[in-house]
C-alpha cells in the first residue's frame, strides 16, 4: 500500500513498510524512511508508484481550470474528493485526486485552506482584487524590465527623471524603479550613483554632494517661507562715528565693522560695531524658527545656504552708506602704551563710511607697508592704528595661553580662498596672519571675551566655547565644548569666549547677542527680562542642536572643498604636483589644499617636499591615487608655513576644512589650537572668525 500525505507543508508519497495504530512507517522514493500519522494521510493506494503519482499528478494540475474549478466549488467549505467528484464527473483516481490537491494548496487567491485536505472558494469581490493584483504586478515586472533595458544602455527612463535623488539617497526600496536600478547595477557592476550619473540622472558629482547635503539636512528645500520682516527700529540714537568692514569679496553678511574717535593726543576710543538683527527677532517667533532650525549658515565653494533670508541680512547687514542698528563695544586706548583704559557697550545705529574688501587691500596693507607707512587707501590712518594696537593684544593672549601651560600659537601657515565661477575653480593662497586678518581676528576675541564677562557679571547664561580645564587626560583637557556658564578658552589664552560677534550667519552668536542687549538696556536687572534664565533647558537644547548641525555643515565643508581641489586638478590639466610630508603617509599638495593618504611611502620627515604623479581621481567618491616619482628638497623654514607645526594641527588639516583663508582669522587660530576639532563654517574675513572656528566675522565664502 502506498500513501500520499502532508508533511511540513508540502506534499509526499510513499510505501508503507509497516502500521502502528495510528502511525505508519514510510519509505519514501528516496529511500528515507518516515514516521507519518494518519490524520496527515490525504489518498492511499496501490498503483501507479509514488514517484509516478507525484510527476504525474504535478503535471495534471498545471492543466486544470482554476476559474472553471472555482465556479464548481461553490461557497461552502468542501473536501477535496468532494470537489473532484463535481469536477471530473466520477471519484477522483489517485493521480486526479493528488493533481486536485496540488491545483487547490498552489491557487491560494481562488481557495482559502480550512484543514487537512479541506477548502473554501474566496468570496467573488476577493477574489477580483486578488487577480487584479496579480497582472498588476505582472504589468509592474514588464516595465521593471524595459527600465532595467534602458539603463544598461545607459539611458535615463523618463520616470526617474523626477526620482533620480530620491532612488539614490532616500528609495523606497519596493518600487518598481528602485528594483530596477538595483538589477541594472548588479548587471553593470556599477553602483547606483556611478549608473545615475552616467544615465543622465546626475549632473555631475557636484550635483550628487550637494544633492545627498540638502535630502538630508534641508528636505524641505533650501528656501525661506513666506514670513513677514520686520522694519527698522528708529528711536536708536545714531552714533558720531565713521564706521568701516574688513571682509572678503563674497561676503554679503557684513556684521561686524569698526571705527577709531580720537580723544585727546593719545587716547582713541575703538568701536566694536557688531550688527543687530535681534532688535527685529524675537525669541520663539517665526524668524527665531528659521534661525533655530539652521543653526548656522552653511559654506561651500562658490556658494552658500544662508541662516536667514536674504531679505532680512538686507535690512540689518552693515552695508556702506547705510545706517544700520548696531551692538556696539568702545574700548577705550592709551596710545603711549595700548594699555585699554575702560570700555562700554551701546545698542545704537552705526553709519557705514565702507566696506573694504580684502581682495582689494591685501596687496597694501603689509606689514611692510605699515612700518613704512607706503600706500594709499581708504581708512588708512584707522587701519595703521589698529595695527599697532592689536598685536599688543595678541601678545597678552600668548602671555595669557603660556601661563595656561601651552606652547605660542603658530601662525606661519598658508591658507587658500576658493573662488567658483561658472564651474571654474580658482584656489588662491593666502597666507595666515596678515595684518588685516589680524586685526579683525583680535578685536573678534576681545569683544567676545569682553561681552562673556558682562553676561556673567550680570548673572545670565550665554553659550561659551571653553579649552582647558577638564579632567582625564591632555586630549580631554584640551578639547573644546560648548557650555552655558563663563569658562577659560585656554587655547585662545581669555578668561571667557562667547561667540557673540555673527549674528547674521550662526544661532548661538544670535542667543548671546539677546542676552547681552538685556544687560545694556536693563543693568541689574537684566537676569529678570533676558530672554534665557539660568539653567534654561531650551539653551541646553540649543547648544546640542548647534553642535550637530555645525559638525555636519563642517563635514559638507570639507568634502566640498575636496571635490573643487579634484576639479582643479582636472581643470589645471595637473599630472605631476608637488607635495608637503605632514607625517607618516600623509601629504598635502602645495599649490591647494588637497590632503593625501600615500600607503606605502618611504618614512620621510615633516615637512620633506616631493613630487608626485596623479594617476587617477574620482569626484564622486573623493578619491585620488598618486604615485611618489621623487624626493625634492626638505623645506626651509620659510616654506614650513604650508607645514603644519605639531600634531594638533596635521589631526586639523586632515579632519577639516582648510580654512577659506580670507579668513585666516580667529576661527583659524582657535582650530589650530583645537588640534582635530573640525574648523568653522565660513565665508572670509579674518583672523577672529579663523580663530574661533568660524567666528564668521570672516566671511570666506569660497
Amino acid at each position: 500500500m502506498n500513501l500520499f500525505f502532508e508533511e511540513s507543508g508540502d506534499f509526499k508519497a510513499g510505501s508503507v513498510l509497516s502500521q502502528a495504530g495510528e502511525a505508519y512507517q514510510v519509505e519514501l522514493a528516496s529511500g528515507k524512511r518516515t514516521k507519518v500519522k494518519a490524520k496527515d494521510v490525504l489518498l492511499q493506494f496501490t498503483t501507479p508508484t509514488p514517484q509516478d503519482l507525484l510527476d504525474q499528478s504535478k503535471q495534471q494540475a498545471a492543466d486544470i481550470d482554476l476559474e472553471f474549478l472555482w465556479e464548481v466549488a461553490g461557497q461552502e467549505e468542501f473536501g477535496f474528493a468532494e470537489l473532484g467528484a463535481e469536477y471530473f464527473g466520477h471519484a477522483p483516481q489517485p493521480i486526479e485526486a493528488a493533481s486536485l490537491i496540488y491545483a487547490l494548496h498552489g491557487a491560494p487567491f481562488y481557495f482559502y485552506k480550512k484543514g487537512r485536505g479541506r477548502y473554501k472558494a474566496a468570496p467573488e469581490t476577493a477574489l477580483k482584487a486578488a487577480l487584479a493584483g496579480i497582472e498588476k504586478k505582472k504589468q509592474q515586472a514588464i516595465i521593471q524590465e524595459a527600465y532595467v533595458e534602458e539603463l544598461k544602455q545607459l539611458r535615463l527612463p523618463e520616470q526617474f527623471q523626477s526620482l533620480g535623488l530620491q532612488l539614490l539617497f532616500k528609495p523606497d526600496k519596493n518600487s518598481i524603479e528602485y528594483k530596477a536600478l538595483v538589477e541594472a547595477c548588479s548587471a553593470l557592476q556599477m553602483n547606483p550613483a556611478r549608473l545615475m550619473l552616467a544615465s543622465g540622472g546626475l549632473k555631475n558629482a557636484k550635483d550628487f554632494h550637494l544633492s545627498k547635503f540638502l535630502l538630508e539636512h534641508f528636505p524641505k528645500g533650501s528656501g525661506f517661507p513666506q514670513t513677514p520682516l520686520p522694519s527698522l527700529p528708529q528711536d536708536l540714537p545714531v552714533a558720531d562715528v565713521r564706521a568701516f568692514s574688513i571682509d572678503d569679496v563674497t561676503t554679503t553678511e557684513i556684521d561686524d565693522a569698526f571705527s577709531i574717535t580720537p580723544i585727546d593726543a593719545n587716547t582713541v576710543k575703538v568701536g566694536i560695531h557688531i550688527a543687530a538683527p535681534t532688535l527685529g527677532i524675537q525669541r520663539n517667533d517665526a524668524l527665531d524658527m528659521i534661525a533655530r532650525s539652521r543653526m548656522s549658515t552653511v559654506y561651500m565653494p562658490g556658494d552658500k545656504i544662508t541662516m536667514l533670508p536674504d531679505e532680512l541680512v538686507e535690512i540689518y547687514t552693515l552695508g556702506e552708506g547705510q545706517t544700520r542698528p548696531a551692538v556696539s563695544l568702545y574700548v577705550t586706548v592709551n596710545t603711549d602704551d595700548w594699555s585699554i583704559l575702560g570700555s562700554e557697550t551701546k545698542v545704537e545705529a552705526i553709519p557705514m563710511s565702507a566696506n573694504l574688501r580684502h581682495n582689494e587691500l591685501d596687496a597694501f596693507v603689509t606689514e611692510e607697508n605699515l612700518a613704512n607707512d607706503a600706500g594709499e587707501y581708504a581708512h588708512k590712518a584707522d587701519i595703521a592704528l589698529l595695527w599697532k594696537w592689536v598685536q599688543v593684544l595678541e601678545a597678552g593672549r600668548m602671555a595669557k595661553r603660556e601661563s595656561f601651560g601651552l606652547k605660542p600659537e603658530q601662525t606661519n601657515r598658508v591658507d587658500f580662498n576658493f573662488y567658483v565661477d561658472d564651474d571654474v575653480v580658482s584656489i588662491v593662497r593666502r597666507k595666515r596672519g596678515a595684518p588685516l586678518d589680524k586685526i579683525v581676528a583680535e578685536l573678534m576675541i576681545l569683544a567676545n571675551s569682553t561681552w562673556g564677562k558682562l553676561l556673567a557679571d550680570h548673572g545670565i547664561p550665554g553659550i561659551y566655547r571653553a579649552q582647558g580645564g577638564g579632567s582625564g587626560g591632555w586630549a580631554a583637557k584640551m578639547q573644546v565644548r560648548m557650555v552655558t556658564h563663563a569658562a577659560p578658552h585656554q587655547g585662545l589664552g581669555v578668561d571667557q569666549y562667547a561667540w557673540s560677534t555673527s549674528p547674521l550667519r550662526r544661532y548661538t552668536d544670535l542667543v548671546n547677542q539677546w542676552q547681552i542687549i538685556a544687560c545694556v538696556q536693563h543693568g541689574v536687572t537684566a537676569a529678570l527680562v533676558a530672554p534665557f534664565k539660568p539653567k534654561d533647558a531650551d539653551l541646553f537644547a540649543i547648544v546640542s542642536g548647534f553642535d550637530a548641525a555645525y559638525a555636519a555643515y563642517g563635514d559638507f565643508q570639507t568634502n566640498m572643498e575636496r571635490y573643487w581641489c579634484l576639479r582643479w586638478l582636472g581643470q589645471e590639466n595637473r599630472h605631476q604636483v608637488d607635495a608637503v610630508v605632514l607625517k607618516d603617509e600623509v601629504l598635502r599638495l602645495l599649490e591647494i589644499p588637497l590632503i593625501i593618504r600615500l600607503p606605502g611611502m618611504p618614512q620621510m620627515a615633516r615637512g620633506a617636499q616631493v613630487r608626485l604623479e596623479v594617476i587617477r581621481w574620482d569626484e564622486l567618491d573623493l578619491s585620488i591615487e598618486v604615485r611618489l616619482l621623487e624626493m625634492l628638497t626638505t623645506l626651509t623654514e620659510e616654506d614650513l608655513e604650508d607645514a603644519p607645526e605639531d600634531e594638533g594641527e596635521i589631526s586639523a588639516d586632515l579632519d577639516a576644512p582648510d580654512v577659506n583663508a580670507a579668513d585666516a582669522s580667529a576661527e583659524t587660530i582657535e582650530t589650530v589650537i583645537e588640534g582635530a576639532e573640525s574648523l568653522p563654517l565660513q565665508e572670509s574675513n579674518s583672523v577672529a572668525e579663523v580663530a574661533e572656528n568660524v567666528d564668521p566675522e570672516s566671511d570666506a565664502v569660497a
